[in-house]
């Protein structure tokens, strides 16, 4: 099994960073290439999903922020319509018993 250090496909960065330029659909020296091509793809994704849970713990406490604001909000909201319906349930009790008044008499 060849070595990717030693494959004509496998080049160094400056800070010792490996840039791989094989493709598995196209131009793999050998089985094993396609096997260590994918832990490569593998460890991408797990290093993007770790990325993406560090970034959910930092939106985790504004994301509570701003449901205690919204809460708030709505409930001054609510209180600011009380009155609304204090007149409104004071009117419908007149109004039901008068409809029971006409029912009886007729």
């Amino acid at each position: 099994m060849i070595q990717c250090k030693d494959c004509e496909l496998c080049e160094f960065g400056p800070n010792g960073q490996r840039a791989f330029r094989c493709d598995p659909f196209s131009n793999i020296k050998e089985p094993e290439c396609i096997a260590k091509w994918q832990l490569l793809r593998l460890d991408m994704l797990v290093a993007s999903y770790q990325g993406m849970l560090k970034w959910y713990d930092k939106m985790g406490p504004l994301q509570d922020k701003l449901f205690k604001y919204m809460e708030r909000e709505v409930d001054s909201m609510d209180e600011a319509e009380r009155w609304k319906l204090l007149e409104e349930d004071e009117e419908k009790p007149e109004d039901e018993e008068e409809g029971e008044g006409r029912n009886s008499e007729d």
